[in-house]
């Protein structure tokens, strides 16, 4: 039946019983479900060994048929009636003050719209746009980064860094220069740099990027050749610290500069968000339009994007800001369950002044085939394909 198409979803029975594996089924996208459990005696909480829970589609016949899914948000099971938002929260209130996953939030944030801007071209042509990727230890998006540029029409270029030595380290700053320097843009993909100890949001790549030679590619790469930077997660974390967003260029440390730093919720975050795009004018962002709301995977410690009032009143007016966590109306948010990390003004992603250096937490490059099923939404931003035409 799964082999057919006709298994919506499926559900092996343990400990619980039947209706530990209802409940679960409803909570994931708060599909509701009515019917009655009378099997040979059992009670819809009994271990029935081997048993499974099937959604199927209309018209299959298979087992014995317990009821049927509802729009109405509510499991009722042998005639008692839960609401699926009390039952999710009796599931996780047992360890909620290990584990919290709520934290305080704040006010709504204004949702800021930019008109769209003409889109910036290269004028430095390419048939196949080079993309120099770093590797540094703890990186583990470099992979998906490639195939994405790949699928765009862009030529990946992995670089990994060597730190088992000073020699090795020496060694692959000045690969890494030259990566730079045969490039058209430089990707900084996701990890977990150093471990993430704390407060380690992209430290090593930073103090990387800082050494003389690379610095001096990635200098060149803006400048002269017109190219562009791209951070994601880790990426974007190393390019906040360098200066590269939202200044356009690297910069000493500055205590006033904007930052990203730990989630407000106190741990990790792995989820799905929703990111509504502010601005558009970026070469990045030839295909999400201002206005259009993204799903995107998530996964970081250290997300949340904190600017003094002056410097983020500027950036708003400079059309610097990407994108917004939105809830499931398109609304900018300090909700936890929307806006992960707690960010300021719900801000997801922000560029360059001239929009050719794009830093944004969440991963739009773990997107493909077959993936997310069970979660509606529009996950292709066409960041990596637009990139790719800003040079042709």
């Amino acid at each position: 039946l799964i082999n057919e198409k006709k298994v919506l979803s499926a559900w092996a029975v343990s400990s619980g019983g039947v209706a530990e594996g209802i409940i679960k089924m409803s909570l994931g996208n708060a599909i509701g479900f009515e019917g009655k459990i009378d099997y040979n005696g059992c009670t819809p909480f009994d271990y029935i060994p081997g048993a499974f829970v099937l959604e199927l589609e209309d018209g299959v016949d298979c087992g014995v048929a317990i009821g049927e899914t509802v729009e109405r948000e509510r499991v009722i099971l042998n005639g008692e009636s839960f609401a699926i938002s009390k039952l999710a929260e009796m599931l996780q209130a047992p360890l909620e003050g290990v584990y919290p996953t709520r934290v305080a939030g704040g006010p709504a944030p204004e949702a800021i719209t930019m008109p769209r801007a003409s889109l910036l071209s290269c004028p430095f042509k390419a048939a196949k746009p080079r993309v120099a990727i770093p590797v540094f230890p703890g990186t583990n998006c470099e992979m998906e980064s490639a195939r994405q540029v790949e699928l765009a029409g862009g030529e990946a270029d992995i670089i990994v860094i060597n730190t088992l030595t000073p020699e090795g380290i020496a060694q692959s700053a000045e690969r890494l220069a030259r990566a730079i320097e045969g490039a058209e843009m430089l990707f900084i993909p996701g990890g977990f740099s150093g471990g993430d100890e704390p407060d380690g949001s992209g430290k090593f790549v930073t103090a990387f990027l800082r050494g003389e030679r690379v610095s001096g590619a990635v200098s060149e790469l803006l400048d002269i050749k017109k190219g562009l930077v791209l951070g994601i997660c880790n990426g974007f974390q190393a390019l906040i610290k360098l200066g590269l967003v939202p200044f356009g260029k690297i910069m000493p440390p500055d205590e006033h500069a904007p930052t990203l730093t730990f989630n407000r919720i106190g741990r990790h975050q792995s989820r799905l968000v929703r990111t509504r795009v502010v601005c558009d004018k970026s070469p990045f962002m030839k295909y999400a339009p201002a206005g259009q709301v993204f799903t995107v995977p998530i996964s970081h410690t250290e997300g949340r994007f904190i600017c003094e009032e002056g410097l983020l009143r500027e950036l708003i007016a400079n059309g610097q800001i990407l994108t917004q966590y939105v809830d499931l109306c398109g609304r900018p948010t300090m909700d936890v369950e929307y806006n992960p990390n707690g960010s300021v003004m719900a801000i997801e992603g922000i560029t360059s002044k001239d929009g050719r250096v794009l830093g944004k937490m969440a991963h739009s490059e773990r997107i493909g085939n077959m993936l997310y099923k069970n979660v509606s939404g529009n996950y292709d931003m066409g960041i990596f394909k637009s990139a790719m035409e800003y040079f042709k």
